[in-house]
């Protein structure tokens, strides 16, 4: 029982993490017809942003701070990066994607050399459940990830700007036709996912108090391979994603024999549901237009 509901609520812990971080690169690729594969480095950025704002002795303020700045970071790399090449070929966006993605790594470590910082945040302590001994920052990252993929829900399908993110993402042109400013949209998008970004640093602090140039890479990875498997474009199906990529890894560490396979795991899995599903599990299928 104790291992049966410590598994479960690590999962959706993970999980949660996972699709909030899915559900910047969906949001963007769906809206802006791109991947964005610095997205992951928005992490880091937000884990060093923290680092330095705790300087202020202050942990809720430092939090928002880093939100900000990262938020702040999303639009700037939309503007300078990726609004130039808005009607460049695919592959000459993701080339610019890895070069800022490669950039954003090589600047935390001139800034902060190439050794990993230790961050303690907020020392939450443990609590038992049903005789079960579970950290509360676990908990709290589970809650947090809950009310903000509903928040965010409510966002798109409630707001006028929500709306408005649909309409792009179904017929840029005819938005734009609409009255709708295409372009105020998409920053709307990289603040968005960079926020989102920026809290799911915090919570990988506090799981592990430390933080690296390096930090965003893999979580940036299995985040993509969350909102693959969910279907990439699809916001349901970034949070779907990332809680079952979140219950794989949790339950995969727990097995001795196969827990050093948990990333080849959970990369298969995505192979395997490219292969029977290409969309992935929400994903629709698109027509291109010629």
């Amino acid at each position: 029982m104790e291992l049966v509901l410590s598994t479960l609520v690590n999962s959706l812990s993970l999980g949660g993490i996972y699709a909030m971080i899915a559900l910047g690169y969906t949001m963007v690729y769906g809206i802006a017809k791109m991947l964005n594969f610095a997205h992951g480095d928005i992490i880091m950025v937000g884990a060093y942003a923290i680092y330095v704002f705790m300087a202020l002795n202050n942990p809720i303020l430092a939090i928002l701070l880093s939100v900000l700045f990262c938020l702040l970071l999303g639009i700037t790399i939309e503007r300078v990066a990726y609004r130039p090449l808005r009607g460049a070929s695919p592959l000459a966006v993701l080339i610019t994607a890895i070069g800022v993605s490669y950039l954003l790594q090589s600047l935390a470590q001139i800034v902060f050399g190439s050794a990993s910082k230790m961050v303690t945040v907020y020392e939450f302590g443990a609590i038992k459940i049903f005789g079960v001994t579970l950290q509360v920052s676990t908990l709290v990252t589970m809650a947090v990830a809950i009310v903000v993929m509903i928040a965010l829900t409510l966002f798109v399908k409630l707001t006028r700007t929500g709306r408005a993110m649909i309409a792009v993402s179904e017929d840029r042109g005819a938005a734009q036709l609409m009255g709708i400013n295409v372009n105020r949209i998409i920053t709307i998008t990289f603040a968005i996912g960079s926020s989102l970004a920026a809290l799911a640093g915090l919570f990988y602090l506090l799981k592990a108090p430390s933080v690296s140039s390096t930090l965003g890479a893999m979580p940036g990875i299995k985040a993509f391979t969350a909102a693959v498997i969910g279907g990439i474009g699809s916001i349901p199906g970034a949070m779907l994603g990332g809680l079952l990529l979140g219950f794989v890894e949790c339950v995969a560490t727990k097995i001795t024999a196969i827990a050093p396979y948990t990333d080849a795991i959970e990369f298969s899995i995505l192979i395997i549901i490219l292969l029977v599903r290409p969309t992935g599990f929400l994903g629709k299928k698109r027509r291109e237009k010629v």
